[in-house]
């Protein structure tokens, strides 16, 4: 891939990829903490094979090495990255259009993190609201060197590959900004008169973020989630114990109904709705009868998903066959890009 010399700003225009796909390249990935869920499925794994039907080249990480970054314990990783894997599988990633691979199968991408620290001072590193974020998170009352240099990590992950395009929430802009710094910084001191990297974007995504059963941000860890592998015996079940309130007429207003609002918008999101209206087909019925479409609405979204995961969970060897050619391109690609780093720094012997 050609790296351009073109400054651009932090924020993509959605409208200019969508207009230009083949001209872009975008990073993406998973910690493999636990399986995917209704979240990601929104948040993150739609748009994903959005761009990849677009023709986006993609590369998709499976960040095995930032599982230990904030976990004493990091619990079952190999297990937990088949899962990762079989997850975008089932949503529509297909390995033949996108790189999948893990962290830990790419030597060259991690060695870029030395010559990225030295341009990166500890002071931005404690500055970065993700890493308080992550810290705060995962209860631990110190840093380790790892949690704090997460953001170098992420944007040698960016990076290595040259991409472009970052698909990514708006907490997630700082790490992008940072990744930024790196690259200007880096050819700004070793580029010469041909730059090394180009500055990536954030591709903001399209979905707000939706809340766990308890009302509170979902996330694997804090078991509030309903995993795209669930049955849908397991989502009424989950749906139901959702949290609400005591206003029967349900509206959609995030600020003042964040339980209600959260179940509204998955409703919409499944159903091809706006909030809005999904809110006033409801009306007096109250959250029984709300509770009670987001079921439907989610159970049908995902069936396929769920058909299709199993479908490949049940063929041996798949998932290794797919780190293993996914570890080969991305390989090449992290290769060519520390030489590259390796003549601008000098260090060609």
């Amino acid at each position: 891939m050609t790296v351009t010399t073109t400054s651009t700003s932090l924020l993509a225009d959605d409208d200019a990829v969508t207009a230009a796909p083949s001209r872009h390249r975008v990073l993406t990935g998973d910690r493999p903490t636990g399986p995917l869920h209704l979240g990601h499925y929104f948040g993150t794994l739609r748009n994903r094979v959005r761009l990849q039907r677009l023709g986006v080249d993609t590369f998709l990480v499976v960040a095995d090495y930032q599982v230990i970054t904030d976990r004493a314990a990091p619990g079952e990783i190999a297990a937990n990255v088949h899962e990762v894997v079989l997850d975008n599988l089932a949503a529509g990633i297909d390995p033949r259009r996108t790189t999948i691979f893990a962290h830990s199968a790419v030597p060259a991408l991690n060695q870029l993190m030395l010559p990225f620290l030295a341009l990166t001072t500890v002071a931005e590193l404690r500055r970065n609201p993700t890493v308080k974020d992550e810290a705060a998170s995962a209860g631990v009352s110190s840093l380790s060197g790892l949690l704090l240099t997460y953001p170098v990590h992420q944007a040698a992950d960016i990076l290595f590959c040259h991409g472009t395009l970052v698909p990514v929430g708006q907490d997630q802009l700082p790490h992008v900004e940072q990744t930024r710094q790196i690259a200007r910084r880096f050819n700004d001191s070793h580029g010469g008169e041909q730059p090394v990297f180009t500055e990536p974007q954030a591709l903001l995504s399209p979905a707000p973020r939706l809340l766990g059963i308890d009302g509170t941000k979902m996330s694997k860890s804090r078991g509030n989630a309903i995993d795209l592998r669930a049955s849908e015996d397991d989502t009424a079940r989950l749906v139901r114990r959702a949290v609400t309130d005591d206003e029967r007429v349900i509206t959609y207003d995030p600020q003042t109904r964040p339980g209600v609002s959260s179940l509204v918008l998955t409703a919409a999101l499944a159903t091809g709705q706006t909030p809005e209206s999904v809110a006033e087909g409801i009306g007096p019925q109250g959250s029984s009868a709300l509770k009670a479409l987001v079921t439907e609405a989610v159970n049908e979204e995902l069936r396929p998903v769920r058909a299709r995961r199993a479908e490949y969970a049940a063929e041996p060897g798949l998932v290794e066959r797919v780190l293993l050619a996914g570890a080969e391109r991305a390989n090449a690609e992290a290769d060519r890009t520390l030489q590259r780093v390796h003549t601008a720094l000098g260090m060609k012997y």
